[in-house]
């Protein structure tokens, strides 16, 4: 099938910039406001500009008070629509933040120099400053951002009328439902349409109700159904908005924060690596090119987080003539097409090792699924007409090794058994993701490099 075209309607640019200045704006006006609380209470209570005492006390509060602040969800995206809300959960930051400051005093004995009048008037005073700050960031919003800090899609596909405010509208007539289910180059359309939405809503026939719950749980994308008979789409949550009902049927595996932290250790392992092995890739580079003369890379189309489908890397390490773009066969051991140097570096693992570059473009993570050639199969079956569950692997970034990897589900896969042990391990490593989950894959990788039968 040809590579759809997008709609007339194009999906806006990430807003998640937008939130991350507003909660960076919030989060240091906070600090801002108490530390000046605490001097004004100081200042006016014992007389002194600048209090010593109040200031100590401040660096004592304000630790406490970011730390609640976060547990609280004093930084959230509800929090950035509904003044009320944000203002009550800042309330309950400054009130449990106090309540532990007390605690901390009270075990380190120093009762005595405790002022509470003083705390309770920089208690007022932050306070007072933090709901301005609250009601300043949901001005700005309004006013700049048309009341709108997330984006949101409303997909209309033959079901009921559905509004929100600020909302993007989209409908699908010339896009392939019907097809994205079977066909990689049909969910890269939706892909590239939802990859910056914060929360799709699709309001579609009843026929058509499975469909989109597959798009959207290989999307890795807040979805929402709206419908009224919802048992078999396994719904998460049930929203109610302006006289309409929807089902939340799939979340997004990672949040802003998580999605942070992973990027970070990315960025922190990968450019490292490169400047370490550039000598071991030029010199595989070199060879590559000596022995035929052909290319030195490998570029073939794979698809990546929210079944978009990107560019891959890899050296070259087959016979030019015998290229196989789509993977429609799987490589063994013993293959006629590696070149001599193609059987050392995949031996080693050397071919992989362009995929940094991947990595450091976003495309790829160290950890996660690995991607697959669109045309994998494992015994006469393509990889997505196995499992319904296939597509949803997508929902993360694929990365250089992952948890089936280091199980030791990798190589050709022969039969239905292979890839769907390969499924499994990809499905429970996105739904338990952590750091210390990466670290352990990433060091049990080291492992098998070093000792291949280990696994």
């Amino acid at each position: 099938m040809l590579r759809q075209k997008l709609p007339d309607s194009k999906p806006r640019t990430s807003k998640e910039d937008l939130r991350i200045r507003l909660y960076l704006f919030q989060g240091l006006g906070d600090i801002a406001v108490v530390l000046g609380s605490f001097l004004l209470a100081g200042g006016l209570y014992m007389g002194q500009w600048p209090s010593h005492f109040a200031l100590a006390m401040s660096y004592a509060y304000i630790p406490l008070f970011v730390i609640m602040s976060v547990y609280q969800r004093s930084y959230s995206i509800p929090a950035l629509y509904d003044v009320r809300y944000a203002v009550g959960r800042a309330t309950l930051a400054l009130v449990t933040s106090a309540l532990l400051c007390f605690v901390v005093i009270f075990y380190a004995q120093a009762n005595e120099k405790f002022s509470r009048v003083m705390f309770s008037m920089a208690l007022v005073s932050s306070w007072m400053g933090i709901s301005v700050i609250r009601w300043i960031t949901h001005e700005l919003i309004e006013k700049y951002y048309s009341g709108a800090a997330s984006n949101v899609l409303i997909v209309h596909d033959g079901g009921p009328h559905v509004e929100v405010k600020g909302a993007q509208y989209l409908s699908t007539e010339d896009l392939p439902v019907h097809l994205a289910r079977y066909e990689p180059e049909s969910l890269d359309v939706f892909g590239r349409l939802f990859r910056t939405m914060d929360r799709v809503i699709v309001s579609c026939s009843v026929e058509r109700r499975l469909d989109w719950a597959e798009i959207l749980r290989a999307a890795g994308v807040r979805g929402e159904v709206v419908s009224q008979s919802l048992e078999e789409l396994g719904a998460l949550a049930l929203e109610r908005e302006n006289g309409w009902v929807s089902v939340v049927i799939s979340t997004g595996p990672l949040g802003l924060r998580d999605r942070f932290i992973k990027r970070i250790m990315d960025i922190a392992i990968t450019i490292p690596a490169l400047i370490l092995l550039s000598p071991i890739m030029l010199i595989a580079a070199v060879a590559i090119k000596l022995e035929d003369g052909g290319p030195i890379f490998f570029v073939q189309e794979r698809m990546g987080r929210s079944n978009c489908l990107f560019k891959m890397l890899k050296f070259r390490s087959m016979s030019v003539g015998d290229l196989d773009v789509r993977g429609d066969r799987s490589t063994s051991r013993t293959d006629s097409r590696v070149t001599r140097v193609g059987s050392f570096i995949r031996k080693t693992s050397i071919d992989e090792l362009p995929q940094l570059i991947n990595v450091l473009r976003s495309e790829m993570s160290i950890v996660g699924p690995r991607p697959h050639a669109l045309g994998s199969q494992a015994g006469d079956k393509l990889f997505w007409e196995i499992h319904s569950d296939y597509w949803q692997r997508h929902s993360l970034k694929p990365g250089l090794t992952g948890l089936a990897q280091v199980r030791g589900f990798r190589g050709a896969t022969e039969t239905e058994g292979h890839l769907t042990d390969r499924l499994t391990a990809d499905l429970e490593y996105i739904r338990n993701w952590s750091p210390m989950g990466d670290i352990r894959i990433m060091l049990a990788t080291a492992r098998v490099l070093i000792h291949p039968n280990a696994y």
